[in-house]
């Protein structure tokens, strides 16, 4: 019953969150807390340089004037699209300038976890049904390592597996960050998509990755882990593994329904070079699970031959069967350690890969990271220094293919890598160099 033009006084000695909130109250007040008068002297107060010594009258400091034309000759609420815009914008410039500083091995931003930190960046997923009711999961678990960020979600209310239709990745920021208060999800944030998946058919359409006693993993790409209960078949858990290149990015900088489309490369000119393109690789690889590493390597001046050039794919050959020299130990038993609010267990044979390839001035070429599974080949080890099984690990996506051979060595109880060979998909390649072989 309060008359509008008192509440507008009142809403006019609100902060910004105060308005913001109490515009979901009603329509009413939806439309006061619009008010281009109010926002209008939000915006001016952000944009007033700091002095230390020059000081003016009070009619003076606004940085916007506030003549009738910046008030009536806008529509209402454009002075709060324009001061979130700003506000956004200015979290986004200093999320770019953390991640300028990259570390000289992988080529990834040396400052993940500062800058996730700052952001106040975090992850949600959002399940579909079929009636097209939507499910949000918050809680999840981070799990940091060099190359990639592993999250985890379990809930005790997750939609039956047979009436979902599709998972939605968002990486979730603050409009406003406040580094001195925990996050809230009451606080208003935006939503930016990384990735959608769409699960009908899970069972039929993805990859099976491995088993225990209670549960069943399914992969989907990119980086998508799903743990169906055995008995329930419902959804237990989701595990989603992201590569920091463009994590940040894709995370921060995409809409609430569009992903992020990172800029073209443009490569270095080099007229000298016959061979453009073919060679001067590195590639940096990880092999882990949430809380163990089994492998982790550098390997540099990768080549590719002109023979080597088939079948729509460029073959980089990292270790070589044949080199025992370059042959590496795995460390420990690859598996894939899970939990719920109730429940934990390990998959055996199975991890994350991390892949970073670099062109030739350290730019990531191909990145990916995702649950790969070993599978025992019916082939046994003819290598005179190792004597046992071989487990292959096969991985594609449309960029190329991962092909990795494991020698099982019974009396020592561990793995020994004794190849690793890439194939990058010459499609990708023309792309990145603008040119044709």
């Amino acid at each position: 019953s309060m008359p509008p033009e008192m509440l507008l006084k009142i809403f006019s000695y609100l902060d910004v969150l105060s308005l913001l909130s109490v515009g979901c109250v009603n329509k009413l007040f939806y439309d006061l807390a619009n008010d281009n008068g109010i926002w209008l002297k939000i915006y001016s107060s952000c944009l007033q340089p700091k002095r230390a010594i020059w000081k003016m009258k009070s009619e003076q400091t606004e940085a916007v004037p506030l003549g009738c034309a910046a008030l009536h000759d806008k529509e209402p609420g454009y002075w709060k699209k324009e001061y979130i815009l700003k506000q956004t914008a200015a979290v986004r410039t200093r999320v770019m300038q953390l991640v300028k500083p990259l570390d000289p091995y992988t080529g990834l931003p040396l400052k993940n976890k500062e800058t996730i930190k700052v952001s106040g960046l975090s992850w949600i997923i959002v399940l579909k049904d079929k009636n097209g009711k939507e499910h949000v999961i918050e809680k999840a678990n981070l799990s940091f390592k060099d190359t990639s960020v592993i999250i985890l979600w379990y809930s005790t209310n997750w939609p039956c597996l047979d009436t979902v239709s599709t998972l939605k990745l968002f990486g979730v920021t603050p409009l406003f960050p406040d580094q001195s208060k925990p996050p809230n999800k009451n606080r208003p944030r935006r939503r930016s998509l990384i990735a959608e998946y769409h699960l009908a058919n899970l069972t039929e359409s993805s990859v099976a990755v491995g088993a225990d006693k209670l549960v069943q993993l399914f992969s989907l790409n990119p980086g998508l882990l799903v743990g169906i209960w055995k008995e329930k078949n419902e959804i237990a858990f989701v595990m989603v593994s992201l590569h920091y290149h463009q994590l940040l990015e894709r995370s921060i900088l995409g809409s609430a329904t569009v992903q992020y489309a990172p800029p073209p490369n443009k490569p270095v000119l080099d007229d000298i070079d016959p061979e453009y393109g073919l060679h001067g690789y590195s590639l940096h690889l990880d092999m882990h699970s949430r809380s163990c590493t089994y492998l982790c390597g550098t390997f540099k001046n990768l080549f590719c031959r002109k023979g080597d050039i088939a079948n729509g794919y460029l073959r980089l050959t990292v270790i070589s069967l044949k080199d025992n020299r370059k042959h590496l130990t795995v460390t420990g038993t690859p598996g894939l350690s899970w939990e719920t609010d109730v429940f934990k267990g390990n998959v055996k044979d199975c991890y994350i890969m991390n892949l970073t390839l670099l062109d030739e001035i350290g730019k990531p070429f191909w990145c990916f990271s995702a649950p790969v599974y070993m599978e025992l080949s019916s082939k046994t080890s003819g290598l005179y220094d190792y004597m046992g099984h071989i487990y292959t690990t096969d991985y594609a996506d449309s960029d190329g293919k991962v092909c990795v051979k494991l020698v099982w060595l019974e009396e020592t109880k561990e793995y020994i890598l004794v190849s690793l060979v890439l194939y990058v998909s010459t499609q990708k390649v023309n792309n990145w160099y603008e040119t044709n072989y």
